[in-house]
């Protein structure tokens, strides 16, 4: 269940069901946005979706 308009990095990995690795993959590619707020790096809920999306999209 989301929480919020933001995730951490773990929360958002958890709810994609992937690895930490793998999310930060997709940070790395520019798949995934995420913002930094001081020294943490967080995820907005709607990147999540926007990802998701993006990966049905390549898939099809």
């Amino acid at each position: 269940m989301i929480n919020g308009p933001v995730l951490s990095v773990e929360e958002a990995a958890e709810q994609l069901r992937v690895s930490r690795w793998t999310l930060y993959k997709f940070i790395r590619s520019g798949q995934l946005k995420t913002f930094k707020a001081g020294r943490r790096r967080l995820v907005p809920v709607t990147a999540i979706t926007e990802l998701v999306d993006l990966l049905m999209e390549e898939a099809a």
